[in-house]
C-alpha cells in the first residue's frame, strides 16, 4: 500500500482544489496505467497524512471531495452554530437518524431581520438555480439580478433564510453551504409524503462500483437500447451474490416497520427503500411524482416503476455500503451503427435479459467490450452478429440445390479439403468497385495512417493480400502485437502483426460493412471427411483449381452452412464423371486421412532409441541461459507449480524477448505451408502448436495413436499434441536461450507431497511474480535438466513480505500435528 499511497500523493498534487472521490479510480488508471487497489478507496478517509476527505453534511450526496493535505480551500468563517431546536415545518428537510439529511440548526430567534421583499427576490433567484447555489456567491448574484444588496450578516447566519430556501452544508466544518429552492406545498402526513425537487443523487457513503480485474466477465444485460450504452450487472461473489445478501438483510430489516420507517417528505433524486408487492425490499432513486404514486428507478436492477407512496421507506445507512450494481458498457466496433434497426433487433433478441461473457477491450468510465453467448454449442460473438445483421442479403447470389453456377473462382484450399469459392453476384461486383476506390484512397496518403489500435475478436478491418487491400476479420488475438485474421472474401487465414492492419476509412465504412462476405465455404461431395488430406491430394487440388475459373453444381446444403458441391474445371461440361470430385477418386485419394497415417508410420518407425537432443537439419541448439549465482536475488515469474519440490520459473528481465519471439513464431508458422511431414522422434527439438500458440518444445515421447508428448522449453509445461502440429524449429527461433528453469523450495524437503500442501503452494505462487534468493545451483548438460534451490518472497501482500518457505514449513507442521 505504500506504493499506492505515493502514487495517490502524486495524483492529488494535480488537483489542489479537490477532486471527487468517485473519479479517483479512473484518474489513477489513466495516470499510472494500472488499476487502483480496491481497498484504497475505502481507506482514503484514514490516510490523513495524504489527503482530507470532506464528508457532506447531508446524507444523500453521492460523492465526497478529496483534497491533498493542507490544501482545503478556505471560506469565510461563519458564526458558531446556535443550539438546535425541533422543526415545526415540513418545508425543511426531515430529521432521521438513518439516512435523511439532518435539519439545519435553527436558533430560537435571530437579531437579523430580512424583509419579505428580499425573501421573495431570493426565492425567484433560486428558482432559476434548481441544482443549488453556493451561499458565498449569493450576494453578487443578488446584486446583479435586483440591483440591491442583502445584509452582510446573512452569510454569517444563514438560518435567517430557512423559511425561504433549503440550506445544506456539504462539509462537516460547515465552511460551505448550498441553497436550494423550496417547493410550495401543503403540510401532509407521513402516509402521503410530498416530493420536493432535488438534484443530488444518493449518498456519500455509497462507494463507486469498480470494474472487475478479470479480462472476461459474466454480465447480465438489463437494458440494451443502444450499442453505445448497455445497462449491465456483473455476476460474481463481490457483485450479484453480495446484492442478494444485502436485499435479504433489507427484507428482514424493513418488513413490519411501516410507520417507523416512512419518510415525512420525499425528495426527488434521493435514495429510498421500496417494499414491493412480493415483500422484496430494493434500493431505489425517486424520480418524480406521478398519478397514482411516484416513479422510482431501481439503482441495483436498472429499471423504473411506479409505486405507491406508502411503499417508500427511509434507507438506513447500513444499506449504503454496497455500490450500485448497475453499470454501463458499449460494444466494440459498433459505435457508428448504434441506431440501426437491424442492430437493435439483435440486441433485443440475443442480448437483453441474457447472461453473457464480456471481454474487456478498453477500460474507462464506460468500458468497451465484446460480448459472447456461451450457452450454445458454439460460442456466438454478439458484436459480429450485429455487424452481420447489417449485411444486405439482396447482394448475394441465392444458393439452390442442383443449380449450376458458372465463372466460379476458387480462392483458397484448406488442408482438410475444404475449399472457398467466389460466386458471381451483385455484391462481388460492388466489392471490386469499392476496393478500387479504397486503393486510390490509400495510395494518396501516408501508409501509417488509420492504424488499428484496439484489436479484438470479430473486428472488421483491412489487410494486404498479394499487394491489395482486402477485408479481414480478426479471429484470435495473441497479446497486443499479433492477431489471427481471416480474409472474409477469400477464405484465406493468416497471422499478422497488428501494425499491418488498417481501419476502414470512414467514408467507405458503411459500404464495406453492408456488402456480404464473398467467400463461400464448400466441400467436395463424396470426398468430405475429417482430418488432414494427404499431401498428394492437397497439392493436386491446389494446382488444378486454385485461382482458376470453374463451375460448380450444388449437391446439398447442411445445417452447418457448408455447401456440398461437384466442381468442374470448365463452364461447358457438367457431367459428374468429368468433375474434379471424380478425378480425385480415380487418382486413388479415396481416404483423405492418408496424411495422419503417414505421420503415424514414421512415428512408430522412429521408436524411443534416441537419448540426446536431435538437431533439425543440422541446426544448433540455442545458447544456454545464464543462471544466477548463489546468494543472488532475482525477480521471477512462476509459470508452473507442481509442488514445493518442483516448479518452473522464468527470469522476468528477459520475458519481453520471449513475448516478441512468441509473436514472431505465430506469424511465421501460421503463414508458411509445410508440404513435407516432419520425422518425429524422442528428444527432437521443434515447434508445436498448443491452443493456437506456437511453442519451442522437446519431444519427450512418441505414442502409437498419433499423439506426441512434448515439453515446453520456455514455460515448463508438458502437453499432448498431434504429430501434425509439429514443425521444424528454424534458426531464427533458436537464438534466444530456453527460458524455463526448474526449481525447488530451499530447506523444504519431502519425498512426497500431500494434496493439501500442493494446493496451498500453487495458490501462493503459480502465475505470479516473486522475488527469489538463490541458495544453490544444480548444473547439467542441457538447460531443461538444471535446477535451482530458491527462497521465494511475495512482496504483494499489504501487511508485509511473505516468505513461502516459512509458509510451507508452518503449514506442514500444522498438518502433521496429532489430533
Amino acid at each position: 500500500m505504500l506504493h499506492t499511497q505515493e502514487q495517490l500523493k502524486q495524483l492529488l498534487s494535480k488537483y489542489s482544489s479537490g477532486v471527487w472521490l468517485s473519479k479517483i479510480p479512473q484518474i489513477y488508471q489513466d495516470l499510472f496505467k494500472q488499476n487502483m487497489h480496491p481497498s484504497a478507496v475505502k481507506d482514503l478517509e484514514n490516510w490523513t497524512h495524504i489527503c482530507c476527505v470532506e464528508k457532506p453534511g447531508r446524507n444523500q450526496i453521492v460523492d465526497r471531495l478529496v483534497y491533498p493535505t493542507g490544501n482545503i480551500p478556505s471560506k469565510p468563517t461563519p458564526m458558531a452554530s446556535p443550539p438546535q431546536t425541533k422543526p415545526t415545518s415540513l418545508q425543511t428537510k426531515p430529521s432521521s437518524p438513518d439516512v435523511q439529511t439532518p435539519l439545519l440548526p435553527t436558533p430560537p430567534h435571530s437579531p437579523l431581520v430580512i424583509s419579505a421583499d428580499d425573501k421573495q427576490k431570493l426565492r425567484k433567484l433560486l428558482e432559476k438555480q434548481s441544482s443549488g447555489l453556493w451561499a458565498d456567491s449569493l450576494p453578487n448574484l443578488f446584486q446583479e439580478a435586483f440591483k440591491s444588496e442583502l445584509p452582510e450578516q446573512v452569510l454569517a447566519d444563514l438560518s435567517v433564510l430557512s423559511d425561504s430556501c433549503v440550506i445544506e452544508y456539504p462539509m462537516p466544518n460547515k465552511e460551505k453551504a448550498i441553497l436550494y429552492p423550496l417547493a410550495t406545498m401543503e403540510e401532509e402526513s407521513p402516509e402521503n409524503p410530498v416530493v420536493l425537487p432535488h438534484q443530488c443523487l444518493a449518498n456519500s457513503l455509497v462507494p463507486p462500483l469498480l470494474l472487475p480485474v478479470d479480462d472476461y466477465l459474466s454480465v447480465l444485460v438489463v437494458e440494451a437500447l443502444s450499442t453505445n450504452s448497455l445497462v449491465i450487472r456483473y455476476i460474481g461473489p463481490a457483485y450479484s451474490q453480495a446484492l442478494e445478501a444485502m436485499e435479504d438483510s433489507m427484507r428482514e430489516f424493513y418488513v413490519g416497520k411501516k410507520q417507523s420507517m416512512a419518510p415525512c417528505v420525499l425528495l426527488a433524486n434521493r435514495l429510498y427503500a421500496v417494499v414491493n408487492e412480493e415483500l422484496e425490499v430494493l434500493r431505489a432513486q425517486l424520480c418524480e411524482d406521478v398519478a397514482g404514486g411516484v416513479k422510482v428507478y431501481y439503482v441495483d436492477h436498472g429499471f423504473s416503476d411506479v409505486v405507491g407512496k406508502d411503499k417508500i421507506r427511509r434507507l438506513h445507512e447500513q444499506f449504503l455500503r454496497l455500490p450500485f450494481q448497475t453499470s454501463t458498457c458499449s460494444l466494440a466496433g459498433l459505435s457508428d451503427f448504434h441506431t440501426k434497426s437491424a442492430v437493435l433487433k439483435v440486441l433485443e433478441s440475443q442480448v437483453c435479459g441474457h447472461i453473457l461473457l464480456a471481454e474487456v477491450v478498453e477500460t474507462g468510465e464506460v468500458p468497451l467490450v465484446v460480448l459472447y453467448d456461451t450457452s450454445q454449442k458454439d460460442d456466438i460473438n454478439i458484436n459480429s452478429a450485429c455487424l452481420k445483421a447489417l449485411q444486405d442479403g439482396s447482394l448475394c447470389n441465392p444458393l439452390t440445390v442442383n443449380s449450376i453456377y458458372l465463372n466460379v473462382s476458387v480462392t483458397h484450399v484448406c488442408p482438410d479439403g475444404t475449399i472457398f469459392c467466389q460466386v458471381p453476384c451483385c455484391g462481388l461486383a460492388r466489392l471490386k468497385s469499392l476496393f478500387e476506390k479504397i486503393e486510390t484512397f490509400f495510395s494518396s496518403m501516408e501508409s501509417s495512417e488509420l492504424p488499428v489500435t484496439k484489436p479484438f475478436q470479430g473486428k472488421i478491418c483491412l489487410a494486404l493480400f498479394e499487394g491489395k487491400w482486402s477485408r479481414v476479420e480478426i479471429t484470435e488475438t495473441h497479446g497486443s502485437c499479433v492477431v489471427d485474421i481471416l480474409f472474409v472474401d477469400l477464405g484465406h487465414p493468416a497471422s499478422v502483426k497488428v501494425t499491418e492492419l488498417r481501419e476502414i476509412p470512414p467514408a467507405f465504412l458503411n459500404d464495406v460493412i453492408t456488402i456480404p462476405f464473398q467467400a463461400l465455404k464448400c466441400t467436395l461431395e463424396e470426398l468430405s471427411g475429417e482430418g488432414v488430406w494427404s499431401a498428394k491430394c492437397f497439392l493436386w487440388l491446389t494446382r488444378n483449381v486454385l485461382h482458376t475459373n470453374c463451375s460448380m453444381k450444388i449437391s446439398r446444403l447442411d445445417q452447418s452452412q457448408m455447401v456440398h458441391i461437384y466442381l468442374f474445371s470448365s463452364n461447358s461440361c457438367h457431367e459428374l464423371s468429368s468433375s474434379i470430385n471424380q478425378q480425385l477418386l480415380n487418382s486413388g485419394c479415396t481416404s483423405p486421412m492418408l496424411a495422419l497415417a503417414e505421420h503415424c508410420t514414421s512415428l512408430l518407425a522412429a521408436g524411443d532409441a534416441a537419448s540426446l537432443p536431435v538437431a533439425t537439419k543440422g541446426l544448433a541448439l540455442p545458447l544456454v541461459l545464464h543462471l544466477p549465482q548463489v546468494g543472488q536475488t532475482i525477480e521471477v515469474f512462476v509459470s508452473v507449480a507442481c509442488h514445493p519440490g518442483h516448479f518452473v520459473v522464468q527470469v522476468c528481465e528477459d520475458l519481453f524477448k520471449l513475448t516478441a519471439l512468441m509473436g514472431d513464431m505465430i506469424v511465421h508458422y501460421n503463414n508458411v505451408q509445410f508440404d513435407e511431414a516432419l520425422t518425429v522422434e524422442k528428444n527432437l527439438i521443434c515447434a508445436a502448436m498448443v491452443e493456437k500458440n506456437w511453442y519451442r518444445v522437446l519431444v519427450k515421447g512418441v505414442l502409437g495413436n498419433e499423439l506426441v508428448c512434448v515439453y515446453e522449453l520456455d514455460y515448463g509445461k508438458h502437453e499432448l499434441v498431434s504429430s501434425g502440429q509439429l514443425r521444424p524449429l528454424i534458426n531464427k527461433f533458436r537464438q534466444l536461450p530456453f527460458q524455463a528453469i526448474v526449481a525447488e523450495l530451499a530447506d523444504v524437503k519431502l519425498t512426497s507431497w500431500s494434496e493439501e500442501s500442493t494446493m496451498v503452494f500453487r495458490y501462493h505462487v503459480e502465475k505470479r511474480t516473486m522475488t527469489a534468493l538463490v541458495k544453490s545451483v544444480q548444473d547439467a548438460a542441457f538447460s531443461w535438466d538444471r535446477k535451482l534451490a530458491l527462497y521465494l518472497r511475495d512482496k504483494s501482500e499489504d501487511h508485509g513480505d511473505v516468505w513461502l518457505n516459512k509458509v510451507m514449513v508452518d503449514f506442514m507442521c500444522e498438518l502433521n500435528k496429532p489430533e
